[in-house]
Order: structure tokens, then C-alpha cells, then sequence
């Protein structure tokens, strides 16, 4: 494997960090990186599939994975209005309010634009060592890592789901004049864990990291980067996420109290 290889993915990123960057300044809304989320892993890990001359039964399998992740990502945030004018992630709203501009600005090329680019390219970084490895014959982590992110798909679509269903009935109820309350979602997944969907996409990446191992048959190696460091950023996310719905919602303390943060679990006693 040359450094060629990963040397379009890295001009594809930097190119696009640099376009998101521009695009804010121009339209002053922050979310382009995040109307990217769902498409850019999907390029890089089928270039690395593409790389091994589409005939790598594991980065076949890893690509067509991470298509359906992302296929479906995408469509959800879509529906949300996430593509719409105006349809930015309300966190970059908040920041900006707790923040001074010039400070925001750097937070918005480094980390918006910068890191969050660099992350998008890091989490697809499997395919990257797998394809070091191409030829390697699929063995029984191959199938665990096959099923298990197949699952975590199922999970984040079922809780995506659900939290749809409960906003637009929400919103119809609040149209008719009626109170909802609570105004969150607390059945179903959620019943078990505070952001199931945000569990959920942390174990794709860390279940495809698994194809980087068999490939390598290190436990240690260049992909771990990803899941690394996106596990990270979920956790400062959360928290604001966290802040502003307890700061909304009265019945939130309760919640919290009650029910798992993120790993699923059997609500407590309160």
C-alpha cells in the first residue's frame, strides 16, 4: 500500500474543509460540514474499495456497509431539513450566543471546518488499513464486525425513527393547541438510553474499526484514531445537547436520573 492511495482522500478533505470554511463565511450558516456527514465516509471508504480493484471481499463489504449507513444517515437528516436554507444545527447556534464573534470564528475553522473534516476521513481510516492488507481471506471477526455494525444500523434507524414519529406528532398536537408533555421522547429505545442514536453510531465506527484487526490482526493500529476521537467529540456534543434540554424542558432532571445516558440499560428506581 503507497501513500498515493491515501493521498486523494487527504486532498478531497482538505479541499473540503477549505470549502465548508468559505461556504460559512459567505452564508454565515455553520452546518456544512454537517450536511456532509453522511456522503463523505462513504467516498472514502469506497475509493479504498476502489483502490483494491473492487474485488477485496472485505472492503467490498466494508463499502457496501458503510453505503447503507450512509444512505439512510442521509435521508434522515434530509427529512429533518437539514439541506434546507437556514437548517443548522441549533448547538452552533447556541455556542455563538455564549462566545464572542472573533472567537467563534477560529472555533468555526479549526474545529468546524478543520477537525471535523480530518474526523470524517479518520473514522473511514479501517478501509485505509485494510486495504494495506487486501487479499487477506474473511475470517470470524469479519462476520462479528459484519453483524454487529449491521445491528447498530438497525438500532440507529429504529431511534431515529421514533424520535421522528414523536416530533411531527408533537408538532401536530402543538398546532391543535394541546401541551406535550414531556416534550421529549422517553419510550421506545429511549426508554433505555438518553441518545440511543448517538450510542448507536459511535459502535458502527468502532464495529467496523473490527475489519481494520482482522485485516492487520492487530488490535493496535492506525484506525483506532477514529472511533477514538469520535467517542470524544460525542462526549462534548452530549453535554451541550444535554445542557440545553435540561435548560428547555423541566421534566429532563427526571429523566436523567432515571435512565442511562448512553449505553442502553434497564431504567433505574427514582
Amino acid at each position: 500500500m503507497s501513500f498515493d492511495t491515501l493521498a486523494v482522500p487527504l486532498s478531497i478533505c482538505a479541499a473540503v474543509a477549505a470549502a465548508c470554511w468559505v461556504l460559512s463565511l459567505l452564508t454565515r450558516e455553520y452546518s456544512w460540514v454537517d450536511r456532509l456527514w453522511s456522503i463523505l465516509p462513504v467516498v472514502y471508504v469506497g475509493w479504498f474499495a476502489w483502490a483494491a480493484g473492487a474485488s477485496d471481499a472485505r472492503l467490498t463489504l466494508m463499502a457496501v456497509l458503510i453505503a447503507t449507513w450512509g444512505t439512510r444517515l442521509t435521508f434522515n437528516f434530509a427529512r429533518k431539513g437539514g439541506y434546507a436554507p437556514g437548517g443548522e444545527d441549533y448547538r452552533w447556534t447556541e455556542l455563538r450566543q455564549r462566545i464572542s464573534p472573533a472567537l467563534f470564528q477560529v472555533f468555526n475553522l479549526v474545529f468546524i471546518c478543520a477537525i471535523q473534516n480530518a474526523l470524517l476521513l479518520a473514522i473511514a481510516l479501517p478501509a485505509w488499513v485494510a486495504r494495506q492488507h487486501a487479499g487477506q481471506p474473511l475470517g470470524a471477526l469479519d462476520a462479528v464486525a459484519a453483524v454487529v455494525l449491521t445491528l447498530f444500523i438497525a438500532g440507529e434507524t429504529m431511534a431515529d425513527e421514533q424520535q421522528w414519529r414523536f416530533q411531527s406528532d408533537k408538532r401536530t398536537r402543538q398546532a391543535r393547541g394541546e401541551t406535550v408533555e414531556p416534550g421529549f421522547v422517553t419510550t421506545g429505545l429511549f426508554r433505555y438510553s438518553r441518545h440511543p442514536n448517538f450510542f448507536c453510531e459511535q459502535a458502527i465506527w468502532w464495529s467496523l474499526y473490527l475489519f481494520a484487526v482482522a485485516a492487520s490482526g492487530r488490535w493496535l493500529n492506525a484506525a483506532l484514531v477514529g472511533p477514538v476521537a469520535l467517542t470524544a467529540l460525542f462526549q462534548g456534543s452530549t453535554n451541550l445537547t444535554e445542557q440545553l434540554s435540561a435548560r428547555k424542558y423541566p421534566a429532563y432532571t427526571d429523566y436523567r436520573k432515571r435512565t442511562s445516558r448512553l449505553i442502553p440499560w434497564w431504567p433505574a428506581s427514582v
